[in-house]
């Protein structure tokens, strides 16, 4: 992908992706996958357009926050029927293992970006998200949804795990290994009211109001201290693997360091005036 930016990063003020729509307004950026007429199917493309803009994002003072949305009242169905599953298939039937695993690197490298970039990602969600669309979902940080939309991890539909781009890891951490394993085992889709009650959904809103929530907690978010928020989203996203010792010596040189900020001074200035912080992010 090229970069127009001088220094070799994306300026994303002006930032033009092929295969999404772009959007930033006071620090919080709008990517809506818009291909309503197919539910909003990610391509070979799209997986790697996606990819480079999280991996670009970690370089981005100007963005904040990101919200995640789909076009034409659905999230995302998945990888393509056409344009994914069927030239796979004929890598399979031409033996071309290495290209099969290619794939499957780049998918998960969308997850490690999402993961990796400091930003908190909230998705908001109606109508279908399936397949590797319920993995984009999975990899925010926040999921907005309605009552109508459809939660379905379907890899198992076209005959392969449900292990794919981090979901046995990710998913248990979010509703619980006993719920993650019926999903990923049996593909079947959950509507937003059992996604809420699971855990998988944050928040249900109704459809007309969902993007605006969405844009408000991102607003709200995004207006905090970032630097500090940025630490939290890396302390759980390496905590997983660490005992509480562990997670304890490793909160300690997070916080030390968030101490080192501007932000933290502010807000006990603002504190003792009786004032709300104005917090910078620095």
């Amino acid at each position: 992908m090229a970069l127009p930016h001088d220094q070799g990063r994306l300026d994303f003020a002006d930032y033009q992706p092929k295969h999404f729509r772009w959007s930033l307004t006071n620090k919080v950026a709008t990517i809506t996958l818009d291909r309503p007429e197919r539910k909003n199917p990610l391509t070979f493309e799209s997986y790697a357009e996606l990819r480079d803009a999280f991996r670009e994002l970690s370089f981005a003072q100007a963005v904040k926050c990101v919200v995640i949305t789909g076009a034409g009242g659905n999230f995302c169905s998945g990888g393509d029927v056409h344009e994914i599953i069927g030239p796979l298939v004929k890598m399979q039937q031409a033996g071309d293992i290495q290209g099969l695993l290619d794939f499957t690197h780049m998918t998960g490298d969308l997850v490690k970006a999402m993961r990796a970039c400091p930003q908190i990602i909230i998705s908001a969600i109606d109508g279908i998200c399936a397949g590797a669309g319920a993995i984009v979902a999975m990899a925010s940080d926040l999921r907005f949804g309605t009552a109508a939309s459809k939660v379905a991890f379907l890899f198992v539909r076209v005959g392969l795990a449900g292990a794919d781009m981090g979901a046995c890891n990710l998913l248990p951490r979010i509703i619980g290994a006993g719920r993650a394993a019926e999903l990923l085992y049996t593909g079947r889709s959950i509507d937003g009211v059992e996604a809420e009650r699971w855990g998988f959904f944050n928040r249900l809103c109704q459809p007309d109001v969902l993007l605006p929530e969405a844009h408000a907690m991102a607003a709200s978010l995004a207006e905090g201290p970032t630097f500090a928020h940025a630490m939290t989203k890396r302390c759980i996203h390496q905590e997983w693997s660490m005992s509480i010792d562990e997670a304890i010596e490793a909160e300690a040189q997070a916080q030390a360091i968030c101490m080192q900020t501007n932000d933290f001074p502010r807000a006990y200035q603002a504190f003792v005036a009786k004032q709300r912080p104005v917090f910078h992010g620095d």
